[in-house]
């Protein structure tokens, strides 16, 4: 199991060749290649977790499982707020023993994810069916170091989660997708 807190921004990517061609001379090294991801948020009737800016969620990357709960964001320059995450050797148990427990998905997101790991922190690249985005985890000076590197500013960072960004998508596009899922959103 692992607790932390966890500080991040996000980015858009125009072109991620460009991006992983360039990740090496930054000492970044591949830790998890392009995989699947798919990622479902739970909560009870009333959406109590909602309501208070936590979530549990439930997610399968290739074949593995973990289920994560994160506390209230603070946002300024950064997203940080506490995560607990531990593995699940049976994801679809796990999934059957929320719903039996009242718990109810209420959204569901996919991505293909690339993980890269760096001296202090992680660069994820994610491929999401309402485009492509970077995220930085770790310390903040060193998210400001590899964003001046990458040629992001500041006014770049995004703090939303992938739920927001899908709602400020939807209503851009006026998609009636209720999940951010590529079967959904083409």
């Amino acid at each position: 199991m692992t607790s932390a807190v966890e500080t991040e921004i996000k980015f858009e990517i125009g072109d991620i060749a460009s991006l992983t061609t360039k990740m090496p001379e930054g000492a970044f090294r591949l830790t998890t290649p392009r995989t699947h991801e798919l990622n479902t948020l739970y909560d009870l009737p009333g959406r109590p977790l909602r309501s208070q800016g936590s979530l549990l969620r439930v997610r399968k990357y290739g074949e593995l499982w973990t289920v994560t709960f994160k506390g209230k964001a603070s946002t300024g320059r950064y997203k940080s707020r506490k995560e607990i995450e531990t593995p699940v050797q049976d994801g679809h148990a796990l999934v059957e023993i929320l719903e039996n427990s009242g718990f109810e998905p209420i959204f569901c997101y996919e991505k293909f994810r690339s993980e890269w790991s760096g001296d202090r922190g992680h660069l994820l690249i994610d491929e999401t069916p309402i485009g492509n985005f970077g995220e930085i985890e770790g310390p903040g000076d060193w998210i400001d170091a590899v964003a001046r590197w990458l040629e992001i500013s500041p006014g770049e960072y995004i703090t939303d989660s992938y739920a927001a960004l899908f709602e400020k998508w939807k209503q851009r596009t006026g998609s009636k997708a209720k999940n951010m899922c590529f079967a959904e959103v083409s």
